[in-house]
């Protein structure tokens, strides 16, 4: 009889490039392939350890400067939502979600055009055309929904002409086996005064609630990152530093992460990942 051993996923690096979110900072990856049958294994391992999906590859920010690009989460159960949010979840309410396939359509592409062209027109999506939007969304080997967030009006008036689903805001979704994670999420600009970014979030929230799912986790907060300050406004955040998850505290107390010194030798950081099981049965 004939076996296939199991091959080891094999981690590289990314060459320096100008930092998204620090000026005067550059940053590099962390990456490694998400493919085969152990897709999504290797997904659920990696995300409890920092790592966030981008199609068929996960990374983690392994920077040679600093070390303040943390992965985020939510504790589900011991979230609260502050008045300010309560205000959002009451303003959205009329909002209705529809969870599909994560399959691309002229509609989210034209959402997503005025999104980026509205807040990132500088960013490295701006050029991005809609084969590459497709991309983004469908090219997933694991399990994933596009959350869509829809506003119906009703008809009205002899010509009944007015009614129609308009797309508010859209979230590319992976279900993890212990929470839901916020792959990449837009909205329409000109409604940016609603705050549907924090609604897309409280609504996972929920969602994740309903379904049992103690996170949601949020992708990376930055400490001195004006574009990442509103994760630390939700309740119940944890933030993965030093290879542990921990209460984020005080956003303050996390300077020194900006710190040549807080930054482990690659080696150490490929070490330090611990992998799901070859197999779930141990007499293979």
């Amino acid at each position: 009889m004939r076996h296939s051993l199991p091959i080891a996923p094999q981690f590289y690096v990314t060459a320096p490039q100008p930092c998204p979110y620090l000026p005067d900072q550059s940053e590099r990856k962390l990456f490694t392939a998400l493919t085969g049958d152990r897709a999504k294994a290797l997904n659920d391992t990696l995300s409890k350890q920092g790592f966030r999906r981008s199609q068929n590859v996960l990374y983690r920010p392994a920077c040679s400067d600093c070390a303040a690009c943390m992965s985020a989460r939510i504790r589900v159960a011991d979230f609260e939502p502050s008045r300010s949010q309560r205000r959002n979840q009451k303003r959205n309410a009329h909002l209705k979600r529809e969870a599909t396939s994560p399959w691309a359509t002229d509609e989210q592409f034209a959402l997503f055009r005025r999104y980026l062209d509205s807040r990132h027109a500088d960013g490295g999506m701006a050029d991005m055309d809609i084969f590459e939007f497709a991309a983004m969304i469908e090219e997933t080997p694991v399990r994933s929904r596009v959350v869509e967030y829809t506003r119906h009006s009703e008809p009205h008036g002899k010509s009944k002409r007015s009614a129609g689903r308009d797309l508010e805001a859209v979230c590319l979704t992976d279900v993890l086996d212990d929470g839901l994670s916020l792959v990449y999420s837009f909205y329409e600009p000109n409604r940016e005064k609603d705050g549907l970014g924090t609604y897309v979030i409280l609504d996972h929230i929920e969602l994740a609630r309903q379904v049992g799912l103690p996170y949601v986790y949020l992708g990376y907060w930055v400490p001195g990152s004006a574009k990442m300050a509103y994760k630390a406004r939700f309740s119940a955040l944890e933030i993965y530093r030093d290879g542990v998850w921990q209460d984020l505290g005080d956003p303050h107390a996390h300077a020194n992460a900006l710190h040549p010194l807080a930054v482990r030798p690659i080696t150490e950081q490929v070490a330090a990942i611990s992998l799901p099981p070859l197999s779930d049965d141990p007499a293979l």
